[in-house]
């Protein structure tokens, strides 16, 4: 045989091993095309260049209708969720979680947009958007968040958080908290209306809370001269809260709140 036909069939004898070793290896592999999902990442993980979500502060609660969206009953992995009519008189206590950089910048539930530096939640049942305030019950840390995703879907939580939200409760590097939940309702102007006519109750206005036991009997002073109001400190597990009451009818309250908020005071709200 020639020397040339020879070298011709030796390269492609070659070609066909290399080819076929490629196949193997490819197949050994196990390479699948990539799914497509509506996240880019895979995993969910910390942010990259997080800014200084110490100086983030406490969601507001106000008064916000329901939304249209995200507010029906639905079925997440084969098991059925119901949505509640009202967050009023909320409680629970169950383990939060946290969710960041998968979900940042995504839709939520009720079709904003997920930022994982704001203090917000996703909880399975409750009206959205709903407020929260949120209590670590390993460290005594709160915090009041919005509510306006659904989740988390894993037995035994109850809430997930924001990534601003489990900085300020003290559990980014756990994980997971063991928490209570209380919702933070603010009522219509409508349904103030009405409940004024039938409120008689003692109500109490948080105004902050702080390790400075001195600072905060101080402010108690203060208040009590600017506000003409009377006040207590609830002090457990080395923090101590401010509260402004007793304050009889809820629409006093409401003002008092009002104020307190404008003149200094944001993160105030009404003892649930």
């Amino acid at each position: 045989m020639p020397m040339s036909i020879r070298a011709l069939l030796l390269t492609l004898l070659c070609s066909i091993l290399v080819i076929s070793c490629s196949s193997n290896d490819a197949s050994k592999a196990g390479k699948k095309p990539a799914s497509k999902s509506r996240y880019q990442m895979d995993n969910d993980r910390y942010p990259d260049d997080a800014p200084d979500v110490s100086l983030v502060k406490n969601a507001q609660p106000k008064y916000e209708p329901y939304s249209r969206q995200g507010n029906r009953d639905y079925t997440v992995l084969g098991k059925s969720y119901k949505v509640l009519d009202t967050g009023k008189g909320f409680k629970e206590q169950g383990h939060a979680s946290w969710y960041g950089s998968k979900f940042h910048g995504h839709l939520t539930s009720n079709g904003e947009t997920y930022d994982m530096y704001a203090m917000s939640a996703a909880h399975k049942n409750l009206p959205l958007p709903s407020y929260v305030k949120v209590t670590n019950l390993d460290n005594n840390k709160q915090i009041i968040v919005r509510v306006n995703d659904r989740g988390p879907f894993h037995h035994g939580r109850v809430i997930d958080l924001s990534y601003a939200g489990a900085y300020h409760l003290g559990m980014l590097a756990k994980g997971t908290a063991r928490v209570q939940l209380e919702t933070i309702y603010v009522p219509s102007a409508e349904q103030r209306v009405i409940s004024d006519l039938k409120d008689n109750d003692n109500h109490f206005i948080q105004v902050v809370a702080s390790k400075d036991k001195l600072r905060v009997n101080m402010l108690a002073r203060e208040l009590e001269t600017q506000y003409a109001v009377s006040s207590r400190v609830s002090s457990s597990n080395g923090i101590h809260r401010l509260q402004l009451g007793p304050v009889k009818q809820i629409h006093l309250t409401n003002k008092l709140l009002d104020r307190l908020q404008a003149e200094g005071y944001p993160q105030s709200f009404i003892v649930p």
